[in-house]
């Protein structure tokens, strides 16, 4: 991937990473990448993060195109997304997703690494289609969701590949909050704004704390949910 899809902004110490590809911000191995460099960027000024997409839509999860051809690249942007979560999980700053629309699959799970997610009001679907499309639920998928929705809307999310409209993602546990679409920002550098009155510094440790268990499944996951994509691609059966 040549063009960027993935944008950075600072300003008052609050970093604004912005998934934008044109279309469904499809995860690529090339937009993953973006976005782990993005994050390195913002340690490196000691920026809280506001993590957001385009109009109407998060990110649609892993781009099917590179799912469908399989191969040594379907891993590598397997890799980069099943590790991304733990990434966000254990930045030192808080990070506010500020989803805008439509989420699905990988896309949730990056949303739900945040510390804090508001929603855009609106005729959206959040979603785990995994099942729906024929995957079993990756390892990690399944942490990330556990660790934020209350357990009736995790069995349904996991099992049933169920799609949550704006209201009932709000009290699965999807969101924290939710505005209307031209509030979204000015909602997001709300928050940052309130949040960089904490310590930061116990911040950063009651993360660590109260993460680590979460931070070494996804780690130890993300190998064998990899181990697993590669004995079904070696059977035949690709990815879809």
């Amino acid at each position: 991937m040549t063009t960027e899809a993935v944008g950075y902004s600072l300003q008052d110490q609050v970093a604004t990473i912005r998934i934008d590809d044109g279309k469904r911000n499809a995860l690529s191995a090339g937009v993953l990448r973006q976005i782990y460099h993005a994050f390195d960027r913002a340690e490196a000024d000691r920026a809280i993060v506001v993590l957001t997409g385009r109009e109407s839509v998060f990110s649609a999860g892993f781009d099917l195109h590179v799912m469908k051809r399989g191969g040594i690249d379907a891993l590598r942007m397997l890799r980069l997304g099943y590790a991304l979560p733990a990434r966000v999980l254990a930045y030192p700053y808080p990070v506010i997703a500020a989803c805008n629309g439509h989420s699905f699959a990988m896309g949730v799970f990056l949303m739900l690494a945040a510390d804090y997610v508001i929603g855009s009001r609106g005729d959206f679907k959040i979603a785990a289609n995994e099942v729906a499309i024929g995957l079993t639920m990756p390892r990690i998928a399944a942490a990330m969701l556990r660790h934020r929705l209350n357990p009736a809307s995790f069995q349904r999310a996991v099992t049933l590949a169920e799609q949550f409209d704006v209201d009932a993602a709000l009290r699965a546990g999807f969101f924290d909050d939710t505005v209307e679409p031209g509030e979204l920002m000015s909602c997001a550098t709300k928050y940052a704004s309130k949040y960089s009155e904490l310590d930061l510094l116990a911040h950063a440790a009651s993360k660590r704390r109260i993460r680590a268990a979460l931070i070494r499944e996804i780690r130890l996951g993300t190998w064998l949910d990899l181990f697993d994509a590669l004995l079904l691609g070696l059977r035949g059966r690709r990815p879809r």
